[in-house]
């Protein structure tokens, strides 16, 4: 069998539709979040949990940022470090972005902050599955690392699905969370097109190819095991809640 590289239309094609096949807004925990069926201790923990996961995101962008000798792809990449650890701007003692609103998120939902933000209580199978995303990055080749990032290309509609969710079934949280979202679906926009234009371009051949449809399944599954341990997680005080 002759291996054929995908012209562009179609790589896109693949790489979208493996992504989407995979990808967690499926998972049953978000099923039941976005029905309404979550308790407040599951959203709780979920939130704590994410919150791991969001300090890692700027750490794989720095090394991402590492891989290139491009310097306009690195002043392009480097901005999503702002978007998470925030900038410091006229002075402000608190720098603004994706960390510090989630949490605010945090506090939203009843969580200390400070608890929060020491990670102590992040599941072991959490913390294990975001160190594995790290690390998939730091050994990747650039172009893999970065479609490793296309999970960014399902992010907005999940966004806009959970904003309407919380709005209906907790409006408790809904207004702490509004903000990292509604943000999340802006940004997630523009750097899903930075980064599906640059591996559409630069993984030119049929091997590179494959390894980046393979690195978006990896992100995949990833995702998907940080949601089955929180999901785990839950699970005891639902059956009690159920055979009640």
């Amino acid at each position: 069998m002759i291996d054929v590289t995908l012209d562009k239309d179609v790589f896109e094609e693949r790489l979208r539709f493996e992504g989407g096949l995979r990808y967690h807004d499926q998972h049953p925990f978000h099923v039941r979040m976005h029905e309404g069926r979550l308790s407040r201790q599951e959203l709780a923990t979920w939130v704590e949990n994410r919150y791991y996961y969001q300090t890692r995101l700027p750490i794989k962008d720095a090394l991402i940022v590492a891989k290139s000798e491009d310097r306009e792809f690195r002043r392009a990449w480097a901005e999503r470090l702002a978007e998470q650890d925030g900038s410091r701007k006229n002075g402000d003692r608190q720098p603004s972005g994706g960390l510090e609103l989630w949490l605010a998120l945090a506090e939203g939902v009843g969580l200390d902050r400070r608890r929060v933000e020491r990670c102590d209580h992040v599941l072991p199978r959490v913390r294990t599955a975001c160190d594995r995303y790290v690390s998939f990055v730091r050994r990747a080749t650039l172009v893999e690392a970065v479609a490793s990032s296309l999970t960014e290309c399902f992010a907005p509609e999940l966004m806009e699905r959970r904003i309407l969710s919380w709005e209906r079934h907790y409006p408790w949280a809904a207004d702490a969370g509004r903000a990292y979202f509604e943000r999340r679906v802006k940004r997630a926009r523009v750097d899903a097109t930075h980064g599906l234009d640059f591996v559409l371009s630069h993984a030119v051949t049929h091997e590179a190819q494959e390894r980046c449809v393979e690195a978006l399944i990896t992100k995949c599954e990833i995702l998907w095991e940080l949601l089955d341990a929180v999901d785990a997680a839950g699970a005891p005080v639902r059956e009690i809640a159920e055979s009640a």
